[in-house]
């Protein structure tokens, strides 16, 4: 009997994610006062209230919040699990980033609805773009950058990574990521990568950032993944298989429909341990029509 080869992927199965048309659709993160945390991103950062929902059954509450619609902006969606006041966020989690044309106005505002400054506004060392980095009432960090308008003032989320090098392949491969820009600061002992689908400064990007020396990081219990948009979840899920095989990671949830819903989704980790979720997009958008 002959041999069976062991099956070699296509080389246009690996090109599918540079195809696919994807955007990153949200993070999810957990807080503990649900109806708190509204009040201060719509308050202090201007954020709109998109949608909330309630699952008794299941005891915890969801709310949608951004700068725009969910079916054209990235939005976060926070956790409320009943009961649960209080998160550990953990070592590895950085910041959220809010692009702004006046931070030190948004400071004020911050300042003003309660929120704590942890780095004033100011430029950054060495260059001239202006930052300040605030609390929210959970402990998440924001960092608000000043930037011309944008039609994404959710502008980043920012990861710690053991292997910077690694990651982006991993996010170049397995999601089709471009890497936008790198920026090594051996003075200060931290590299980092921009990535993402479009220009930084017109739509939300993913910063990694490795500080020299350190491979690991605790993952804490409240910042929960990213959801990014696909046109065929069974397809990028063979090219994930694929680069995990290569890079590292593992599959959380083999893709198909999430029972009751019946939006077709596939979960994994990449090497780090950050959870990425692959969401179609037409399931996405219909679930966006449905009446809460």
């Amino acid at each position: 009997m002959a041999e069976v080869a062991p099956s070699v992927p296509s080389a246009e199965l690996l090109e599918w994610p540079k195809k696919d048309k994807r955007r990153l659709l949200h993070a999810v993160y957990r807080v503990g006062n649900l109806e708190r945390t509204i009040k201060f991103y719509t308050e202090a950062f201007g954020m709109k209230l998109l949608r909330q929902r309630d699952i008794p059954e299941e005891k915890y509450s969801n709310a949608f919040l951004g700068f725009g619609p969910e079916e054209t902006n990235f939005v976060v969606e926070l956790t409320y699990n009943y009961g649960v006041d209080k998160y550990d966020i953990g070592t590895g989690f950085g910041h959220f980033g809010i692009s702004t044309t006046d931070v030190y106005k948004l400071v004020e505002q911050v300042k003003a609805k309660g929120g704590e400054v942890t780095r004033e506004p100011g430029p950054v060392k060495g260059g001239t773009t202006v930052i300040a980095f605030v609390k929210d009432p959970d402990g998440y960090i924001f960092e608000l950058m000043q930037r011309p308008p944008t039609p994404e003032p959710l502008s980043q989320v920012m990861l710690r990574v053991g292997d910077l090098d690694r990651a982006v392949k991993f996010y170049e491969k397995a999601l089709g990521m471009k890497l936008l820009r790198k920026v090594e600061r051996p003075e200060y002992k931290y590299d980092l990568a921009m990535m993402g689908y479009a220009d930084e400064y017109e739509t939300t990007v993913l910063e990694l950032t490795y500080n020299y020396g350190v491979t690991e990081y605790t993952k804490g219990n409240a910042y929960a993944q990213i959801a990014v948009s696909t046109e065929d979840v069974y397809k990028s899920a063979e090219v994930v298989n694929v680069v995990i095989q290569e890079l590292g990671g593992k599959v959380t949830r083999q893709p198909g429909p999430i029972p009751g819903i019946n939006t077709k989704i596939t979960s994994f980790l990449d090497p780090d341990g950050w959870k990425t979720v692959l969401v179609d997009n037409e399931d996405f958008l219909r679930e966006l029509q449905k009446p809460e």
